[in-house]
């Protein structure tokens, strides 16, 4: 059982509790319906009673059956609507709390094995918690109650039974443990194969490009045929624990009855009694006999969720502030003091020392050869990490004393190359500002200088663009993501080369919609092209993680530091 991941889900406990609770009761039901089948039997084939004499006998039987069987029903429904709703309740956590790692987790990990942990790894849940958990508990309950009812009526037996029960656990863990670690190897596989198959689908084009197809297909193949073998292994192990397990209950039932018919020959024991034992004994294995039905379940879930624990026992990069940003309205002037930060697992810091200013409604172009801690910059100013040296304000306040969400509202950010989803063009815009109505969105397009394509679309800002905006060109997807960043109008704008990698006429469009967007606003513009930054009103240039210089283009061009060797590299100065 995996102790951590119930803690975790508290409707978990409550259903599991509610459902092995259903079970006992049921199995209490049952116990009763075996005394009262024995007692009407004893009564009518061996003293001779008459249909009168036991009908109050057959009428609680009877009762007992309804019951039973409404006990077990109402038992499933409580199974499945739990197992349903901790589905339901993990999935949205796990999503919540990758969120919250943002990048700097993501960017280590495969997108295909965190997605298949999101859908089939919770999907192997539902029989973990609806079935396997609860039949644990059921294991343990169920054969000590008819032991508890059996032991003053015939000690014997009662000693027997517990003397067989250890058998089938103890046969279970034996042979499950190597189904066990099979099922971690065919968990790893299927995680493989989801990784693998995500990245052949979304590398379709290159493939094509570059007449790779028939290679990638043989590497999908080898990789589905490795998850069929261990799957097969499993099932093998599965099968072979489940024969060992009917085998051995088998085994233990024939020697109860053998011994209850010898001592009933020889007069030892009355015939209630016996038959009641008889009866019982199924009953009293049955829960380990179900235990190791659902075991092959149980370990698939507790692959999963060993996954799924440790992505949630992962710790958020950034804290989680409570400070109101009350103080934050109108421009934001940004000030970094003495800021460092080292990625986990390096040794080198991508900055350090870092004292800067953002003053409001200026633009300030960060430039410096890879390497140098531009994309640290970002990271930190969009908090998906904070630093774990100095601190950075905005008009006085530490932004890291702010929830991480209210702080990201004071940001837009356009990309190097922005990610569209699986929507409308209209859905994509939205995503700023999800409450925003149409007219707002087809404002924001016309300000981005996107409208005039969107309307060439078929559907217009109805039309689907598909995965990563695959309708769409490098230009066209820049100007979605510039009108998201209108549609949200932050007063803090990071621009990380968004005009990289277009063609002239694209990149002319984008730069006057740039220009527009910057007005006004907290701009910090991380540049690998010197067009970019030389209108820029200070340039900011970093070296090995650290402030190098800082001036305007012009005082720097010409300085013989180290903005004037990084323009062979960016590009020749314009006119």
């Amino acid at each position: 059982m995996n102790s951590k991941l119930l803690r975790r889900v508290r409707a978990a406990r409550v259903y599991v509790l509610a459902t092995a609770m259903l079970g006992f009761l049921a199995a209490g039901a049952t116990v009763v319906q075996m005394i009262l089948l024995a007692r009407i039997v004893d009564r009518v084939f061996l003293k001779g009673a008459d249909l009168a004499s036991v009908r109050n006998l057959l009428l609680f039987l009877l009762a007992a059956v309804i019951l039973r069987a409404v006990l077990l029903w109402v038992r499933e429904v409580v199974a499945q609507r739990g197992a349903v709703r901790v589905r339901s309740e993990l999935r949205e956590r796990l999503f919540a709390h990758v969120l919250r790692l943002g990048p700097s987790y993501t960017s280590g990990e495969r997108t295909g094995e965190l997605t298949t942990t999101a859908t089939e790894g919770i999907e192997k849940l539902e029989p973990y918690f609806a079935r396997y958990l609860p039949q644990m508990v059921l294991s343990a309950s169920v054969p000590l109650l008819v032991a508890v009812y059996v032991f003053p009526r015939d000690w014997t037996s009662a000693v027997l039974l517990l003397i067989t029960a250890p058998v089938i656990p103890i046969m279970m863990i034996l042979v499950g443990s190597y189904a066990e670690e099979h099922m971690q190897r065919q968990w790893t596989a299927l995680s493989r194969m989801g990784a693998h198959f995500l990245d052949a689908v979304q590398g379709l084009p290159t493939l094509k490009m570059f007449n790779r197809g028939a290679t990638e297909r043989e590497r999908v193949a080898a990789t589905s045929e490795e998850f069929r073998v261990r799957t097969m292994k499993v099932l093998k192990f599965a099968f072979l624990s489940g024969l060992v397990l009917e085998f051995m209950t088998a085994v233990s039932i024939a020697l109860i009855a053998v011994t209850l018919g010898v001592r009933l020959v020889s007069g030892n024991i009355p015939f209630e009694e016996a038959f009641v034992v008889l009866l019982l004994a199924p009953e009293f294995y049955r829960p380990l006999r179900e235990l190791g039905v659902h075991r092959h379940a149980g370990m698939e879930g507790k692959a999963a969720a060993e996954r799924i624990e440790e992505i949630l026992s992962t710790p958020a990069p950034v804290n989680a502030g409570s400070l109101s940003p009350a103080n934050l309205s109108g421009g934001l002037t940004i000030e970094l003091s003495g800021v460092g930060y080292t990625y986990p697992g390096n040794e080198l810091s991508a900055l350090s020392d870092l004292s800067l200013t953002l003053p409001a409604g200026t633009r300030t172009a960060v430039v410096g050869r890879s390497g140098a801690g531009k994309s640290t910059l970002v990271n930190l100013l969009m908090r998906f990490v904070d630093p774990a040296e100095g601190g950075i304000s905005a008009n006085g306040v530490e932004i890291q004393a702010l929830p991480v969400e209210e702080w990201r509202a004071f940001v837009a950010l356009v990309p190097q190359r922005p990610h569209l989803f699986h929507g409308s063009v209209l859905e994509n815009i939205r995503l700023a500002r999800p409450e925003a109505s149409r007219a707002d969105v087809e404002w924001a397009a016309e300000l981005a200088g996107a409208a005039e394509f969107i309307r060439r679309l078929p559907s217009g800002y109805d039309t689907r663009i598909g995965e990563r905006g695959a309708r769409l060109s490098g230009g066209e997807a820049q100007r979605v993501a510039i009108a998201r960043a209108f549609l949200k109008d932050a007063p803090v704008l990071i621009l990380d080369e968004p005009t990289s990698s277009l063609d002239p006429e694209s990149e002319r469009l984008v730069r006057l919609a740039l220009e527009r967007l910057s007005e006004g606003r907290t701009t910090l513009i991380v540049a690998h092209r010197l067009n970019t930054v030389y209108n820029a009103d200070r340039i900011v240039v970093l070296q090995d993680g650290r402030l190098a210089e800082a001036g305007t283009h012009t005082a720097l061009a010409g300085g013989g530091g180290p903005y004037s060797r990084l323009v062979g590299v960016y590009g020749d100065a314009p006119a």
